[in-house]
């Protein structure tokens, strides 16, 4: 096939099916404005979502260390000349309009929603980053994560819903701080919690054809991998071809949902990724037809999930009696040919984002058919697949966002 066509067949399922691609979830989203809830309650003084440390997992995370002007990851600030905002530069060097890429963005959403509730009223950074020595040692304002901020018109009648604008844009973390501004911070560019919804950690295991395990973060392209044969994670297992990873970053830290079965298997993966679920008797054969997809933070007590244990050629079910939260490192998101695969025992779909699986696996069709006919996939080392960007794209832009996992509609507008 001529690349023209290819090229074609790759923007005609990009266009029908985009964001079912987003192999972890989503990557930064530019230019789009969430649509607002019909009603806003502003925060409280001294209110902050989520109701978390800021510093914590569930917020903005951990310290990475100051950026000096001089360090090397200053490269890592860029500045915002949004016109749109106004940036009160006391030290007149510029500083409070350097910030992370997922600050620039939040922010530039928020301004957005900012004139929109207020028209003629203009946001207002008062402090971006630091580099003085003006906030306590641990502050993310060293890190260029974190703005302080006001409207244009410094009407403290409008801060509580400044707040509110402020989560509703994508900050990680917003405080009703002061009576004089509000504080935001958002994640660290590193931290694939703010970059990802759907992969499986570095340690995860696979079964291979010759009968032993592999850690996910050792796995090859080309292995062929135990999977099931059917896209309802039912049925016959068969080994199928890895022929990409859509993430693959190996030293990311992210937050896992953590699955456990009474036969003993657990599986741990990112929020948004899918599992294959049943309700009711948990014993024998997955059955077909009776089994249906769930994002991961939505499985409940109680449900079956399919599990594998050693090389049989059938799944079977095991109810599910633990589900907890928990950090691991690395994240890894393989496909395989069948669009399935078993991880530490458990069936999983390959896919993520999108609540129907067999959405997802049409939208990988170009994908598997380059590579049937040996045609050019340029595998990344690191990062997320190059289709499952132009699919995430592509579908952030035109897609009702009403099927998709949450937190990643939050990314994609935010």
């Amino acid at each position: 096939m001529r690349v023209p066509a290819v090229l074609g067949l790759l923007v005609a399922c990009a266009l029908i099916c985009a964001p079912v691609s987003e192999a972890c979830g989503p990557g930064r989203g530019y230019g789009n404005k969430r649509r607002l809830p019909k009603k806003l309650t502003p925060l409280n003084y001294k209110q902050f979502i989520p109701n978390v440390a800021e510093k914590t997992l569930g917020a903005s995370g951990r310290l990475e260390g100051k950026i000096t002007r001089n360090s090397e990851r200053f490269k890592e600030l860029t500045p915002n000349y949004n016109p749109d905002i106004i940036f009160k530069d006391e030290e007149n060097t510029g500083a409070d309009r350097l910030m992370t890429q997922r600050c620039k963005d939040k922010l530039n959403s928020l301004a957005i929603s900012v004139m929109n509730m207020w028209p003629g009223v203009k946001l207002r950074v008062t402090e971006g980053w630091d580099e003085d020595g003006n906030h306590l040692e641990e502050s993310l304002h060293y890190e260029g994560r974190a703005v302080d901020i006001t409207t244009s018109d410094r009407d403290r009648n409008k801060y509580g819903m400044l707040a509110r604008l402020a989560v509703e844009a994508g900050f990680d973390w917003v405080y009703y701080e002061s009576k004089a501004h509000v504080h935001c911070s958002v994640k660290s560019e590193h931290s694939v919690a703010a970059k990802t919804g759907g992969c499986f950690p570095g340690g995860a295991l696979l079964s291979l054809e010759n009968g032993s395990r592999k850690a996910m973060k050792d796995l090859q392209l080309g292995e062929r991998v135990l999977a099931s044969l059917h896209g309802d994670g039912s049925g016959q297992l068969v080994f199928s071809e890895v022929i990409a990873f859509l993430d693959r970053q190996s030293s990311a830290h992210t937050l896992f949902y953590t699955i456990e079965t009474e036969s003993g298997a657990a599986l741990s993966l990112t929020a948004a990724h899918l599992m294959f679920v049943a309700e009711g008797n948990c014993s024998g054969p997955a059955p077909r037809g009776q089994l249906r997809t769930v994002f991961a933070s939505d499985v409940q007590l109680g449900q079956c999930v399919v599990v594998a244990h050693g090389l049989a050629q059938e799944g079977k079910l095991s109810r599910v009696i633990r589900v907890q939260l928990q950090e691991d490192i690395g994240v890894f998101a393989p496909l395989t040919v069948h669009g399935t695969v078993v991880v530490n025992d458990i069936v999983s779909s390959c896919y993520a984002a999108m609540e129907e699986h067999w959405l997802a696996h049409i939208a990988f069709t170009p994908l598997r058919a380059l590579h049937h006919w040996g045609g050019p996939m340029w595998h990344q080392a690191e990062g997320v697949h190059w289709y499952s960007s132009l699919l995430h794209w592509i579908g952030t832009h035109i897609l009702n966002p009403k099927h998709f996992h949450p937190w990643s509609v939050v990314a994609s507008d935010r």
